[in-house]
């Protein structure tokens, strides 16, 4: 069995919307840019948590963590959530304008998954 949670994090918020990122607002993206409205500290990461249990029980889980900052307004058309205001760390696009491709290879969500395929090896 497999279980996923996945949020936003951003840092002038303190930490929030964190886990309740997809329940956070009826319109997150709009909510989280007029939270922001004048703030310099844009800092934020996306994170995700898996754990895999095995048929006899076994925990084993596993975090991935994509850092970046919130644009300061919707760019792009690929992905969901809040990927049209997320430029991750050295990038200049947000993940909507990378593209899919990409986020299939950098995201929070493919680096858990790495980390867990790593884990489950060692194991």
């Amino acid at each position: 069995m497999l279980g996923e949670d996945s949020g936003i994090e951003v840092a002038a918020l303190d930490g929030r919307p964190g886990v309740r990122s997809a329940r956070w607002a009826a319109e997150p993206v709009a909510a989280l840019l007029a939270q922001l409205a004048g703030v310099d500290d844009r800092r934020a990461r996306y994170v995700c948590d898996l754990v895999a249990i095995s048929p006899e029980g076994e925990e084993l889980g596993a975090q991935g963590t994509l850092e970046g900052a919130i644009a300061l307004e919707p760019r792009g058309s690929e992905g969901f959530g809040y990927d049209p205001i997320f430029v991750p760390a050295g990038e200049e696009r947000t993940v909507a304008e990378l593209g899919n491709a990409w986020k299939r290879a950098h995201s929070h969500r493919a680096r858990a998954a790495a980390a867990l395929k790593a884990a489950l090896g060692a194991s």
